[in-house]
């Protein structure tokens, strides 16, 4: 977001407590109840409940001439697939199923909490897969952050006209950028 003053990131809403040192604007952190209020007045875009939190994106109002940044799992996916046929999603995928779990230690999620994700995190890129427009591997942030942009410019150079601006630079014909072997160090 800092590099690119042409993108908007909507914040969405969850019921989940905030975790220990996580940023206030991380998401609105809002009771159960609200979230229903909210769901009933049509005010999501898309929502979804995971590991028994709810989850959803407002409706988006972003600033004339920006692009909207959803940050949502594979269940808001799904449905802004179906919502935006003509959105672009990228799947962000961790290097490894251990650097996923110690992530998952490191922000301090509980055992259960961990095994539960860890479960559905496998089940969801495998999902994820089959509706991404692209994939970039979470090894290193500030890479990760370059694919995504490079990503979002071929896209925004593609409708405006741009030809092939969808020719993969990296991964294969798809545009997808793959995971590394199971042997590179993890990142952060």
């Amino acid at each position: 977001m800092a590099e690119d003053h042409t993108l908007w990131l909507s914040r969405s809403w969850t019921t989940r407590e905030r975790r220990p040192g996580e940023p206030e604007d991380a998401y609105v952190f809002v009771d159960r109840p609200t979230f229903d209020i909210q769901v009933e007045a049509g005010g999501f875009f898309e929502w979804a409940e995971f590991l028994g939190n709810l989850y959803g994106t407002p409706v988006p109002e972003p600033p004339p001439g920006r692009d909207v940044l959803l940050e949502i799992d594979l269940q808001g996916a799904q449905q802004v697939r179906r919502i935006r046929p003509d959105a672009t999603l990228i799947l962000l995928i961790p290097p490894s199923a251990a650097a996923q779990e110690a992530r998952l230690r490191g922000r301090g999620d509980d055992e259960a909490h961990i095994a539960r994700r860890l479960r559905e995190g496998a089940e969801e890129e495998r999902k994820g897969l089959l509706i991404a427009d692209a994939v970039v591997v979470n090894q290193k942030v500030a890479q990760a952050t370059a694919d995504v942009a490079g990503i979002v410019g071929r896209y925004r150079s593609a409708a405006r006209g741009g030809g092939d601006a969808l020719r993969p630079t990296d991964g294969d014909a798809s545009g997808a950028l793959h995971p590394p072997p199971d042997d590179v160090p993890e990142g952060s």
